[in-house]
């Protein structure tokens, strides 16, 4: 098979090694209003916009006949736990190479994040090899009409390059941002997780037709392998 016509990234828990520190966060959040947040629970987060998560969390207290909090409450409690940690998020391994790959071999880019153009900023700060992706869907994006997991944001960004969905390659960690691009027309590579337990679980939940990665460096531009 021919190389992609573009190469669509998410960021948290794909590029960045975010998502245990968006997880920590959130888990500190609900356990200040009584609710406990297992694996599970932060597998169905990861991949969705802030304010979407809020809302299932705040779902989850209210199943719990917890205290429901307002969204601004509870993200008073999450944010800040947040914003201290993830700037000390690492590279996925094997993300930076595969950045360059794309650049060498001529493949545009765009980053499909469910996280906001501020959040980015902060996240990104330390890591230059990310500026070479200059096409950015945020989910704060004035374009979007709805988050992972709708197709808009990889439908958006493939119109933004110009180029058909179905034509594009994505590359997600999250249940909801694999349904997202599928349903969107990509070819979708998930990058399941190092605990087996929580890729069993994810594998069971994908869509039909995601490809399965456990590395970074083993994935092959130029073939259909």
């Amino acid at each position: 098979m021919a190389r992609p016509a573009a190469c669509l990234f998410d960021l948290d828990g794909l590029l960045l090694d975010t998502e245990p520190l968006h997880g920590q966060a959130w888990q500190q959040a609900a356990r200040a209003f009584g609710l406990e947040l297992d694996g599970t629970r932060l597998l169905e987060l990861r991949g969705r916009r802030r304010m979407d998560c809020a809302e299932q969390v705040q779902q989850w207290l209210a199943e719990a006949a917890l205290v429901v909090p307002t969204t601004a409450a509870l993200l008073a409690v999450r944010q800040p736990i947040a914003e201290r940690l993830l700037p000390a998020a690492r590279p996925i391994p094997g993300a930076p190479e595969l950045l360059a790959r794309c650049q060498a071999l001529g493949i545009p880019m765009a980053l499909v994040t469910s996280s906001s153009r501020q959040a980015v900023a902060v996240k990104t700060a330390g890591h230059p090899w990310l500026a070479g992706i200059s096409e950015r869907v945020f989910g704060d994006d004035a374009d979007l009409k709805a988050g992972k997991p709708a197709p808009d944001p990889f439908r958006l960004a493939a119109r933004r390059l110009h180029l058909p969905a179905e034509h594009c390659w994505a590359f997600e960690d999250s249940l909801a941002g694999a349904r997202s691009a599928m349903a969107a027309g990509c070819r979708v590579h998930v990058l399941l997780p190092d605990s087996q337990k929580l890729a069993d679980r994810m594998v069971a939940a994908l869509p039909a037709g995601c490809l399965l990665v456990k590395e970074l460096g083993a994935i092959d531009l130029s073939t259909d392998d």
